[in-house]
């Protein structure tokens, strides 16, 4: 089973919800995508980095990377493909569209799904990001924690 974690991953639409992620060549998602259609995108949090920097790795295809980095594949509740036990929201989509972008393959996907653990959420029912506590991958081998957050009711 193939996991890779993607920094170029970011929203692309909210109706429909489309997510996008940049993936540099041809890699076992992008191949994976392309056969069966479905993706998960999975948020991991700052006590996972080690595992998500180790699924990195170009594995060979035949490689079980769950297995590699030390986490569990969970059945998701739409796809037939899994999602990452430990991590706490996980988008479940579909392909829509991949652009072949100079050397990359840019991924978008309609989100059939969102799972969220109760344990990161506020009382309003959404995710909260300090419980979150999501890493970014900001370059070569540096990885930014959560920052501190500051509140702006939108005009």
């Amino acid at each position: 089973m193939n996991l890779a974690p993607y920094s170029f991953f970011t929203v692309a639409s909210t109706k429909p919800p489309i997510v996008q992620f940049n993936s540099v060549g041809h890699k076992d998602s992008w191949r994976n995508i392309t056969e069966t259609g479905e993706f998960v995108v999975n948020i991991g949090t700052e006590t996972l980095i080690d595992p998500i920097n180790a699924t990195s790795e170009s594995f060979p295809y035949e490689i079980d990377e769950f297995t590699q980095a030390g986490m569990n594949p969970h059945d998701s509740d739409v796809l037939a493909v899994p999602r990452v036990a430990e991590a706490p929201i996980a988008f479940e989509c579909v392909k829509h569209t991949i652009v072949e972008m100079g050397n990359c393959s840019l991924v978008f996907g309609r989100v059939v799904n969102v799972v969220v653990a109760s344990a990161v959420l506020a009382e309003d029912g959404l995710p909260d990001f300090s419980k979150v506590a999501p890493p970014t991958r900001l370059g070569r081998s540096e990885w930014g924690l959560a920052p501190s957050t500051v509140t702006r009711v939108r005009p």
